[in-house]
């Protein structure tokens, strides 16, 4: 029970960082979405969508953009609140994937950004198979930072040293997968790689978005962040960072 609630603390610190969620985080290039539909075997224009966890509504817009009748869940009402800010013509219901507010049979894809691993997948799997159509999908994907890098290994061990009991790196979809296979679900994964050129502060602004980082208070928060402004003007001094992200995306596919 204890593990269950610092599960919840974590993910329910995003909503006070909303802000610095929707100016730091990465987007995602044109290329995910392309591998998605290939994945998926259809287009995304005209299928109807829920992005679950849509928190500030980055892929959302992605996903509008591509032509898709998307809807954002979103839990948190903080993430809510800017989901509303930013993107005011798009539809937002409050809900978890561990309960979707949806009727039998009324999506065509439900998706995940960033956001899978904060649903409990015993509950959350079903609760996709029972929303989606014949031959509809499910699709989860993370932007990761790139470890095979030196400077972005080495930003990962000094996370791990000064936060050992929130920072845990990144675990993949691997153990989730396995969920997928018995709800009937034909699953395919892909990695992409690509990169973004943004200011220290950017990488500041990310960081504290971090669910290790945006569970701590400003004031612990603060040396943390210090000691990665020293790092990072080090290794960029410039101040533009190259940061790499290798793009996991998984889509398990129902039969039609």
């Amino acid at each position: 029970m204890t593990e269950q609630r610092n599960y919840r603390a974590a993910a329910g610190s995003f909503g006070a960082v909303a802000a610095e969620y929707e100016r730091g985080r990465p987007g995602y290039p044109d290329e995910l979405f392309d591998a998605l539909e290939r994945l998926w075997g259809r287009g995304l224009k005209g299928a109807r969508v829920l992005d679950v966890g849509a928190g500030t509504g980055i892929a959302t817009r992605l996903l509008a953009a591509r032509g898709a009748a998307v809807v954002g869940v979103e839990p948190s009402d903080g993430m809510a609140a800017r989901f509303l800010a930013s993107s005011p013509g798009l539809p937002l219901v409050r809900g978890s994937g561990d309960d979707l507010p949806f009727h039998d049979d009324s999506a065509d894809l439900v998706t995940y950004a960033q956001a899978f691993h904060w649903t409990y997948p015993e509950r959350s799997v079903p609760e996709a198979v029972r929303v989606l159509r014949p031959g509809g999908a499910v699709a989860a994907w993370w932007n990761v930072h790139d470890e095979t890098v030196p400077w972005v290994r080495a930003r990962a061990e000094r996370m791990a040293a000064a936060l050992p009991a929130r920072y845990h790196g990144y675990g993949g979809i691997t153990g989730h997968t396995s969920h997928f296979a018995p709800a009937g679900l034909a699953v395919e994964r892909t990695v992409l790689h690509w990169e973004r050129r943004v200011t220290v502060d950017h990488v500041l602004t990310d960081l504290t978005s971090r669910s290790y980082l945006a569970s701590l208070s400003p004031k612990e928060r603060a040396p943390v962040l210090a000691a990665e402004r020293e790092a990072l003007l080090a290794e960029f001094p410039d101040g533009t960072v190259v940061e790499p992200f290798s793009l996991d995306l998984t889509v398990a596919v129902a039969p039609g």
